[in-house]
């Protein structure tokens, strides 16, 4: 997928049916939402702690990420935190969670894709290292599960710019994601 792409993202937000749709075990999955790619990353454990590699620049996922415009950030938060949703019409975010565990929660707002209305759920972190590749209208968010906090290490094709980046609250009536503990 290009990342470079001028292309304005349509967004409308579907009706979904309740809870947190297809939850995504292995990186090759065909649950995946169109465009949303995963890929597995080592980490090296020693007794001094763990090594890992976040992001090589122009290789794998950031590929076609621009040098001049890729923007590398982190988040912390704590257990419990939810961080949803919110999406882009240009930006394509590539997330790394470094430290402790994230439920991700993806749903494609894209009305022209064949995934529109999708809902997905990606347990990523610690015990799953997992880059996850996030394309313009695809909403976008997570709660820190467990009971320490979390790293989220992202980097971003463009530099932050408020105006490509829309808001819809966690809990909205229509995406109907439920945060709940699953109990599985």
């Amino acid at each position: 997928m290009s990342t470079a792409s001028a292309e304005i993202v349509r967004i409308s937000i579907p009706h979904c049916e309740p809870g947190i749709g297809k939850v995504i075990r292995q990186d090759s999955s065909a649950d995946l939402i169109p465009g949303v790619c995963l890929r597995s990353v080592d980490l090296w454990p020693d007794d001094r702690g763990y090594f890992l590699e976040v992001i090589r620049m122009k290789q794998g996922l950031a590929a076609d990420f621009p040098a001049e415009t890729t923007q590398v950030s982190a988040a912390l938060s704590y257990p419990g935190t939810i961080k949803a949703f919110h999406f882009h019409k240009h930006q394509t975010d590539l997330w790394m969670p470094a430290m402790g565990m994230f439920q991700v929660a993806l749903v494609d707002l894209r009305p022209e894709s064949p995934g529109f209305g999708l809902k997905n759920t990606i347990y990523a972190g610690t015990l799953r290292p997992w880059q996850i590749l996030i394309p313009p209208g695809v909403g976008h968010g997570y709660k820190v599960i467990g009971e320490t906090a979390a790293m989220l290490v992202y980097v971003t094709n463009r530099t932050y710019n408020p105006e490509d980046e829309g808001r819809i609250a966690y809990n909205d009536s229509s995406i109907q994601y439920d945060w709940e503990v699953q109990h599985k």
